[in-house]
């Protein structure tokens, strides 16, 4: 398909799936949506420029009724247009909730392959994450929202709207599936879109622009903040222990990265909770006891924190 036969919108898509494609085996990720059909024939555009072998995985996650046929009638609408295309279907669990084990099953069948993986979210999905990380009050990066390159996962659209790809679906004559999931306000995520629709109407301005930009923002200071916490932390550590000394003399945004990174080194899904309460062994010693984290303790013992497996 020829530059010059893409409507605006499809063309705008393409190229933005271009600049991200890498050479070589690539594995799409498509739901039947708007976002992932178009990411889908960008990336078949896109693939003869940068000598890409794009190949499309639709997830069937089984949460609804009907879920195997929508994700065999997505395969076929891209098989029909020479895209290659296969389902794999996950079991999900309920661990950390329904969202997020759906994300997690879905993410572990579209990169089991060990090839770069392209995800459709686009500008609205990172004003949604930017809010949602800001109500959770969880720091810096947490507003820095979705990376576009994040191990093997790669996002194109993440400069694109929805409205853009679903114009851009309309240009290539290809139908879409609109997941009631979507629309079903149990879901955080779908809460947060009505709160943007209704601050941009009362607001009189298009709020998801300047959320995708603090993201954009914050995302590079929260990188450069997670290079110095990992030097300081080469500088701090003593075998396996932390030197309190040098942990003292970082800066509180840094000593926190210090140690929540040591507390998951060893495995512990510690949150900033325990961080705070590591912390006051270094800045606030009395003579207390080990901290209980998850996975563990932490003990102060000759001017240095222990871990204890627990």
């Amino acid at each position: 398909m020829a530059r010059r036969e893409l409507g605006p919108a499809a063309l705008r898509v393409g190229r933005a799936v271009e600049e991200l494609l890498p050479a070589g085996p690539v594995v799409v990720g498509v739901s039947g949506g708007a976002d992932s059909m178009a990411l889908a024939l960008g990336a078949a555009w896109a693939a003869p420029r940068t000598r890409s072998e794009a190949g499309c995985v639709v997830v069937d996650h089984g949460l609804q009724a009907g879920s195997a046929e929508v994700a065999e009638r997505t395969v076929d609408a891209l098989t029909s247009r020479g895209i290659a295309a296969e389902v794999r279907r996950v079991e999900v669990g309920r661990d950390g909730g329904i969202e997020a084990a759906a994300r997690q099953a879905r993410l572990a069948a579209l990169s089991c392959d060990g090839h770069p993986v392209l995800l459709g979210h686009t500008l609205d999905d990172q004003a949604e994450t930017v809010l949602l990380g800001l109500l959770r009050g969880s720091g810096i990066r947490s507003l820095a929202g979705m990376s576009v390159r994040r191990g093997p996962f790669l996002r194109p659209l993440l400069g694109i709207r929805r409205a853009e790809t679903e114009a851009a679906c309309r240009e290539w004559g290809v139908e879409w599936w609109d997941d009631p999931m979507n629309t079903d306000p149990r879901f955080a995520r779908v809460r947060a879109r009505s709160v943007l629709a209704l601050l941009a109407s009362e607001l009189g301005r298009d709020v998801a622009v300047g959320l995708a930009r603090t993201a954009e923002l914050a995302r590079g200071d929260a990188d450069l903040l997670d290079e110095l916490a990992e030097l300081a932390l080469v500088r701090a550590a003593r075998d396996d222990a932390l030197d309190v000394v040098t942990l003292a003399g970082q800066p509180d945004a840094l000593r926190g990265r210090v140690l929540l990174g040591w507390l998951r080194n060893h495995g512990s899904e510690a949150t900033r909770i325990h961080v705070a309460a590591v912390d006051d062994l270094v800045l606030a010693w009395r003579g207390q006891g080990p901290v209980a984290v998850p996975g563990g303790s932490v003990r102060r013992i000759a001017g240095r924190l222990e871990w204890v497996a627990g």
